[in-house]
């Protein structure tokens, strides 16, 4: 319930604030977002097996995000950012796949 309420709070803010991004970020958030995506249905599949723990959430959340960028960034410096952000969104999309799979064969009990 309290993960309901923060989503909406944060919705709510975002909308009134309208934060922007500098460009120099641009680039680097969709990875930022497939990371995150990864470690929230991680998260859920972790509690619909009754292992959830807060605080490997957390630490996969920051971490993935973290460690994607990175590979995206040290990819642009080295001048195969493009490959490396292919690269890194196949891996967490068969992650993202997975977890999602995984989560629906545990709500449909199949």
């Amino acid at each position: 319930m309290f993960a309901v309420l923060g989503l909406i709070a944060g919705i709510v803010v975002g909308l009134i604030v309208q934060p922007t991004l500098p460009p120099v970020l641009a680039p680097y958030l969709p990875i930022a977002i497939v990371a995150a995506f990864d470690a929230i249905l991680g998260a859920t599949r972790a509690y619909l097996d009754g292992i959830f723990s807060d605080r490997v959430f957390l630490v996969s959340f920051v971490s993935n995000v973290l460690i994607a960028g990175l590979i995206v960034f040290v990819g642009d410096q080295i001048g195969v950012g493009s490959q490396l952000s292919t690269g890194v969104v196949v891996v967490l999309g068969i992650r993202i796949f997975t977890n999602a799979a995984a989560i629906r064969r545990a709500l449909l009990h199949a």
